[in-house]
């Protein structure tokens, strides 16, 4: 909404006022805010926020029988509508004294403090360690691929064949002939159906 120059706007928030008017609502206790939501510093100006429209509010009345906070607009002065807070004039109740809300606001300030993140540090990657049978095979590996005499590594496999091809051939050969002569007849066949052992009679 667009404000201009004829529309009241919010006032900046009395010290102190002389009105006698007090709200009907509840009484504010100390107690029931949080301490960081009061500030007693100056026992005289003291202020704190209001419960309704979460803006700073002076007390008055300080150095009477009635404290209670001022009039005061919803929002900033000189800035938006003169919206009157429905927690103006309303009566605040010390329950607690100076000390007290200064020992709370510190135990406040100490919890908020150990909530805070700290830094990370993270954990330096690490390699998984390679199984047995990974670190036999690289072994074996290096151990081929590194003759010594420097001579190529396929030039070593084929001098190895042909080390052992006439042997290999040798015994592919005899595994394939069949023994000479018939097949023994006087052996035992094969039972096809299943033994089962009789008890003896009494």
């Amino acid at each position: 909404m667009t404000i201009t120059s004829a529309m009241p706007t919010a006032k900046k928030r009395p010290t102190r006022t002389r009105t006698k008017r007090v709200s009907n609502r509840p009484a504010i206790k100390l107690s029931q805010l949080l301490p960081s939501h009061i500030d007693l510093r100056e026992p005289v100006k003291a202020v704190l926020v209001c419960e309704d429209c979460g803006t700073w509010c002076p007390i008055t009345g300080m150095q009477s029988r009635v404290q209670k906070l001022v009039p005061h607009h919803t929002g900033k002065a000189d800035e938006v509508d003169a919206n009157r807070c429905r927690g103006s004039n309303r009566r605040v109740e010390f329950d607690m004294t100076i000390p007290e809300w200064r020992q709370a606001l510190a135990d406040a300030d100490k919890e908020t403090s150990s909530r805070r993140p700290t830094t990370v540090l993270r954990k330096p990657k690490v390699a998984p360690a390679p199984a047995v049978s990974q670190i036999a095979a690289q072994k074996q590996t290096t151990a081929e691929e590194e003759p010594g005499d420097g001579r190529a590594l396929w030039l070593l496999r084929e001098m190895k064949w042909a080390s052992t091809e006439s042997a290999v051939r040798e015994t592919d050969t005899r595994r394939a002939q069949r023994p000479t002569g018939d097949a023994p007849l006087d052996s035992l066949t094969v039972p096809l159906t299943t033994l089962r052992p009789k008890r003896p009679e009494h």
